[in-house]
């Protein structure tokens, strides 16, 4: 599988850039998780108000890049944006799976958009692009979205996922073996292999993962 980043992007935001990584992975109820999710809402929900949360240096960067494509970042928001909203707001995150959760605290940990993907219900290579005016696109529990303009993902058949939310094509289901997990940076690749190293722990402990290949682009 061969992952390219349209250079359009790299045109427009030069500190675009994306760690991978791949693995096999089972679905199981891992209670440890709870308490992983928990620390995270109560130091967010403590710590940050919600006024604050566009001014977080990493979250900033990805809303600047927004501008820059000419999308609005406060009606089309960013999925670690939307995360840090929901807690800073003393609500609760969504319990889905383990492997979902896992993702969901790696975004909060990087505060950078993650996507968990079916890497099998994945066809052919992949282009990381900006969405076109008036393309067909359904997120996740989200329905149609204009997604024009936002960094997405696609494959041999078509956009499987984006910066702002994935589709229901390669979601997580109690079915999946593989997964291809994306860390998508708008302020440079410092940080992702730190980063992805840390994923990599995190399904290694609470998801059995094993066969791991990691690589930033």
């Amino acid at each position: 599988m061969k992952i390219t980043i349209d250079k359009i992007i790299k045109e427009k935001t030069p500190n675009f850039h994306i760690g991978v990584m791949s693995c096999d992975v089972l679905i199981y109820e891992n209670r440890d998780i709870v308490n992983l999710v928990n620390d995270c809402e109560v130091e967010i929900s403590e710590n940050i108000d919600i006024t604050d949360v566009i001014k977080l240096e990493t979250i900033k960067d990805a809303r600047d890049a927004y501008k820059v494509y000419g999308k609005d970042p406060s009606r089309y928001r960013l999925a670690t944006e939307s995360l840090y909203r929901r807690l800073a707001k003393g609500n609760s995150l969504y319990r889905i799976n383990n492997v979902v959760d896992l993702g969901n605290i790696l975004s909060l940990s990087s505060r950078k958009s993650v996507a968990v993907l079916d890497y099998d219900k994945i066809e052919g290579d992949i282009l990381i692009r900006l969405g076109n005016k008036g393309e067909e696109y359904y997120g996740i529990g989200r329905g149609k979205l204009n997604i024009e303009n936002v960094p997405l993902y696609e494959d041999s058949i078509g956009p499987f996922g984006s910066t702002t939310s994935d589709t229901e094509r390669t979601m997580i289901t109690d079915s999946t073996k593989k997964i291809l997990l994306f860390i998508i940076s708008f302020s440079g690749d410092e940080d992702l292999m730190y980063e992805l190293k840390y994923a990599k722990e995190l399904y290694e402990k609470y998801a059995n993962g094993d066969n791991f290949e990691l690589n930033v682009m």
